[in-house]
């Protein structure tokens, strides 16, 4: 008779949470170990809701897509004048990362998820591998700072300390861009902009750049028309070194290597920003982007694994590939490598060594297609002047176009 395995996760925000629900679903016995001591926060970043993200929260979470997302009928270019340079009708849903992430925890056992838990290291020894976690975590179901479990399945983002461990010589490669990004409440615009951005994924082309606009959910989870959110996301080109360090650093004088938080961000920086908003944008995505309250600034990188998995140990989400954001598919991705991995040990009959062995067969060419077509999309815009309106390459989507 099989036995599926004892499951540690380290890292518990969406793809933790995704593998963690399938792998108890399959059978595992799953605990997840998320360092923050807090329930996390994405301070109401977008995300595009893709079936493979949304896929556990409909099928079998007992949620409709509405409870979750707002959604848009088309995707719309602007000129510089405001006129519609291009649109096509297409339908997409957009959600939160804080959203998606509430969602998914109000379904997993509130003892299966400990916050506080940093994993701190990791060994394999006879089939069975010990996760060591920081000073001071003393827990009921474990009984001190040790946990002993059949695989180890490490989501703890894109700056992964167990990457690092398994992988020092892989390092994130900076894309030539940094994304500025932002929120306005819907209702705070005037209604000439909400009429164009309400329904659309609008993008505008500049020279070495674009932007993207969306509606999302507010943060109270809201998906009605007026107390949504407008979601902004601009592809900024900043020169590696001095210029990058210049704008990473904030008002506070810390150099962040990944994301500038809301508010961190000094006078300056975002003065220049809206003022090139001004300049450039069309007059309903600049007033969106001035109207920002809190804008914040992500380094893009994109980090190349050669493996996922290591005996009874794997990567998964951004711990393994983490792509530019292009193709809206990096939370899909995550959520994928969850599901893969409850098939593989369910085909398997709980045999991790071998279930991992297939997993990372289906897993890495995966995660090498998206960060390739990711990497073609961005580099289209930022550098080669080739990112055209309509081009289907830029439907997003975990797989490519017509899949």
């Amino acid at each position: 008779m099989s036995r599926m395995p004892r499951v540690s996760i380290a890292g518990g925000s969406v793809g933790g949470l995704t593998a963690a629900l399938v792998l108890r679903d399959a059978g595992c016995d799953v605990r997840v170990f998320e360092r923050s001591p807090a329930a996390l926060q994405a301070r109401g970043a977008g995300i595009a809701a893709l079936d493979t993200t949304l896929d556990y929260l409909l099928t079998r979470g007992g949620f409709q897509a509405t409870d979750v997302c707002s959604s848009t009928g088309w995707i719309r270019f602007l000129n510089r004048d405001g006129s519609v340079q291009h649109e096509q009708r297409h339908r997409y849903r957009f959600s939160s990362w804080n959203t998606i992430y509430r969602s998914l925890l109000s379904l997993l056992d509130a003892d299966r998820y400990q916050l506080g838990t940093e994993v701190t290291g990791f060994a394999e020894r006879d089939g069975t591998v010990t996760v060591t976690f920081g000073p001071g975590v003393r827990t009921s179901q474990h009984g001190g700072q040790q946990a002993q479990a059949d695989l180890l399945v490490c989501a703890d983002g894109v700056g992964s300390s167990a990457r690092a461990r398994l992988l020092p010589a892989v390092r994130p490669a900076y894309s030539g861009y940094v994304a500025w990004r932002g929120t306005v409440p819907e209702h705070d615009l005037s209604p000439g902009a909400r009429t164009i951005l309400g329904d659309a994924l609008t993008y505008q082309v500049l020279p070495d750049s674009h932007i993207l606009v969306y509606p999302i959910p507010a943060l109270d989870g809201s998906v009605t028309e007026g107390n949504r959110l407008i979601n902004i996301v601009w592809y900024v080109n900043v020169g590696q070194g001095a210029p990058l360090d210049a704008l990473m650093t904030g008002r506070d004088g810390v150099r962040r290597p990944v994301s500038l938080p809301p508010g961190a961000a000094t006078d300056a920086a975002v003065t220049r920003m809206r003022q090139a908003a001004k300049d450039q944008l069309a007059g309903p995505i600049a007033e969106a982007v001035v109207s920002a309250a809190e804008p914040f600034v992500q380094v893009v990188t994109d980090i190349e694994v050669p493996r996922m998995a290591f005996g009874r140990i794997c990567l998964i989400g951004d711990a393994a590939f983490a792509v530019r954001p292009h193709a809206a598919a990096g939370t899909a991705k995550a959520a994928a490598d969850g599901w893969a991995l409850a098939e593989e040990l369910t085909a398997a009959d709980g045999d991790v060594p071998a279930a991992l062995a297939a997993w990372e067969r289906r897993q890495l060419g995966l995660g090498r297609d998206l960060l390739a077509r990711c990497r073609e999309i961005g580099d289209s815009s930022q550098f080669l002047g080739t990112f055209r309106p309509g081009d289907p390459r830029l439907i997003f989507g975990l797989y490519g176009p017509g899949n």
